[in-house]
């Protein structure tokens, strides 16, 4: 088992080697593979992303059925101008950790931007990987994962696809209280930490 998870480890590297962007509003975002929240959780963000001095984001989420719901509503600084970041995404449990295949599995989707001087549209399309590990006589887990995902970004008279590799690890250090952090690799680095409070 701990073969086959460090060949898709190193699988997805190799495939994030290649242009990064960020995620749902140009941000090293990422989400594991499924909720730590029964009804909602409520957070937020700061984050270095590639191409800017800093990211500040909160956020609110909300559980229906296997899916949740998550906006964004942040700024982030580019030196000489500030964006506004708005987005909305969406997380659906499709993979269920078996003896046959050892990870859980989510597809995201997002539909988000930068919007300001230069305003980018992002509309990320990610599938994240990973399981959550107890702590033998501790009440502390954590979730560690990886979020491949392919983003189409729209800008004035340009657009590319590009494609990001979003690692992470969500820790939760209480029934109500999560600490995320998060890093993007490829040409467009970035890295995040994040509170959240559970309900």
């Amino acid at each position: 088992m701990r073969i086959r998870l460090l060949g898709l480890a190193a699988a997805l590297v190799v495939l994030g080697s290649g242009t990064a962007a960020a995620q749902t509003v140009g941000t090293p975002v990422f989400m594991a593979p499924y909720r730590a929240f029964h009804s909602y959780e409520l957070g937020g963000y700061v984050s270095d992303p590639g191409g800017a001095d800093w990211a500040l984001e909160g956020f609110y989420r909300y559980g229906w059925n296997k899916n949740d719901v998550g906006f964004r509503i942040g700024l982030a600084d580019f030196g000489s101008t500030t964006r506004l970041l708005l987005g909305a995404d969406f997380r659906s449990r499709v993979v269920s950790h078996s003896q046959s295949f050892p990870l859980d599995g989510a597809l995201t989707l997002g539909l988000g931007g930068a919007l300001g001087d230069g305003s980018v549209v992002f509309i990320p399309v990610g599938f994240s990987l990973g399981r959550r590990v107890e702590l033998e006589n501790s009440k502390v887990s954590f979730v560690p994962y990886v979020q491949p995902t392919l983003t189409p970004a729209f800008s004035s008279g340009d657009s590319d696809v590009l494609f990001t590799l979003g690692l992470g690890v969500d820790i939760k250090v209480a029934p109500q209280l999560d600490i995320r952090l998060t890093a993007g690799v490829g040409d467009q680095d970035g890295i995040g930490v994040g509170l959240s409070f559970l309900h």
